[in-house]
């Protein structure tokens, strides 16, 4: 797929891809073997019919690969731009097994027919049951609480989601930079959500603005679906000095509060010149991609593992690489270094080996003795993970959550140990992928409308 060029894209935040063309995406859709198996379908955590949509595509029918997506996926254009097809989808693709050979690129594919329909302004139809005359509340709107949402609108059920934030979306907008998710994008596909009557209810944090006792006596069932957005932190001495920052805050300055956007909006950010992000995942190149967007000199990612065990996209270190991000393998910061106002100078870091492989499954890093460096720099940014907002769950009395602060939830259909309430996605699982979120969302969805039909009470 064609992209900007490195030189000029770390001057500014536009996407980085530009999409197929008509003529591209055909010509893709074309390698596909349409396989009678298809293997690439169980690879999808909502299990889009993919074969049938780029069957579509190769015939040219885009409205009709429309209608197909929108069948099992309320969010394409998301998903066609940030899911990892190559560990899902495009994993199980024949083509891809082929010597020399590339799978089919069903993302971008799956983007191509999302985009289309938008620039067209098709409106895809799409069916809705008769009211049921029973509402689901929703907490949270990102991608598990959209999709839950929008199915159980389509089921005829009335639903509202409460959102704490001022922009509904979750971590699509506050986490994911506008060059990989660009957010009129994923305003796009909420107002596709609200488009099926799905109301919702702008800063209202539950808890504080609306009372948990207040959702569970107006409605019939509830949703959880807020993901894990609470900060984790190393611990490490020096983590109070200026220019410590975790990446879950810089994130939310830069995409949320526009800081992007300066001079425009002139949102407080530090808008470091040396700046080193601690870790490996898709959140660590988001952040070390912002930075040097925002202006810095250089930008060092420092990882405690080698390339090979990164847990990023493989096109977005690529990505990051291309931009001239410079990464430390096997290195893990022990402090940071301040000066007498207070001020990040650097970050003391030890070199490390690998060892046996650890419970995730990746051999373990283990410090070296006499290895100790210091990096010179004037802004850190800890991307080390997440976990669950502990205060809005505390809200729900009675309600389960395991050693990690999760909630316990039922895997294939979302019950928790509060009757009528239901729980999916990163508040359950932790820290994962969008599409996997949606497939909580999916699956809950058909529990939900069975549980409101009185097929479904794991609470008797």
């Amino acid at each position: 797929m064609r992209e900007q060029d490195p030189k000029e894209r770390i001057r500014n935040f536009f996407e980085v891809p530009y999409g197929y063309s008509e003529e591209e995406a055909v010509a893709e859709a074309n390698r596909c073997l349409q396989c009678p198996a298809k293997p690439c379908v169980s690879g999808c955590p909502v299990e889009i019919d993919i074969p049938a949509f780029i069957r579509k595509v190769r015939e040219r029918n885009f409205e009709e690969a429309a209608k197909i997506l929108k069948q099992y996926n309320n969010l394409p254009a998301i998903c066609g731009r940030v899911c990892p097809q190559e560990t899902q989808c495009e994993a199980k693709c024949v083509v891809g097994k082929i010597p020399n050979s590339e799978p089919v690129a069903i993302g971008r594919l799956e983007r191509f027919v999302a985009d289309w329909e938008a620039e067209h302004a098709v409106q895809t139809k799409i069916e809705i049951a008769p009211a049921k005359h029973k509402k689901v509340a929703v907490v949270g709107s990102g991608p598990a609480g959209l999709t839950v949402a929008a199915d159980l609108a389509r089921r005829g059920y009335e639903v509202h989601i409460f959102e704490t934030l001022h922009k509904a979306g979750g971590v699509l907008v506050y986490g994911i930079p506008e060059f990989r998710l660009p957010k009129s994008i994923v305003e796009r596909e909420v107002n596709y959500v609200k488009s099926l009557s799905v109301q919702i209810f702008l800063n209202m944090p539950v808890g504080r603005a609306i009372p948990v006792k207040d959702l569970l006596a107006e409605y019939d069932a509830i949703f959880i679906g807020v993901g894990a957005g609470t900060p984790k932190f190393m611990g490490i001495e020096g983590t109070n000095l200026n220019g410590v920052y975790s990446a879950n805050e810089f994130l939310t300055r830069v995409n949320l509060m526009k800081a992007y956007l300066f001079p425009e909006y002139d949102t407080p950010v530090r808008r470091g010149k040396k700046v080193i992000v601690v870790g490996g995942g898709n959140v660590a190149m988001d952040a070390a991609r912002s930075a040097l967007r925002l202006g810095a000199e250089s930008v060092t990612v420092v990882y405690r593992r080698t390339e090979e065990e990164m847990p990023a996209r493989r096109e977005e270190y690529i990505h990051a690489v291309e931009e001239g991000i410079k990464f430390y393998w096997l290195t893990q910061p022990i402090r940071y270094v301040g000066n007498e106002k207070g001020e990040l100078v650097g970050v003391e870091c030890i070199s490390m080996m690998l060892g046996e492989p650890d419970e995730s499954g990746r051999r373990r890093p283990i410090p070296i003795e006499d290895s100790r460096f210091i990096l010179e720099a004037d802004t850190v940014i800890e991307a080390i993970g997440t976990e669950a907002n502990r205060f809005l769950l505390s809200q729900f009395d009675g309600l389960k959550l395991n050693k990690y602060g999760y909630i316990i939830a039922d895997e294939n259909t979302g019950a928790t140990s509060l009757r009528k309430v239901f729980a999916g996605g990163d508040i359950v699982t932790g820290a994962a992928t969008v599409i996997e979120a949606m497939g909580a969302g999916k699956k809950s969805a058909e529990w939900i409308d069975k549980f409101l039909s009185g097929e479904y009470d794991p609470w008797k």
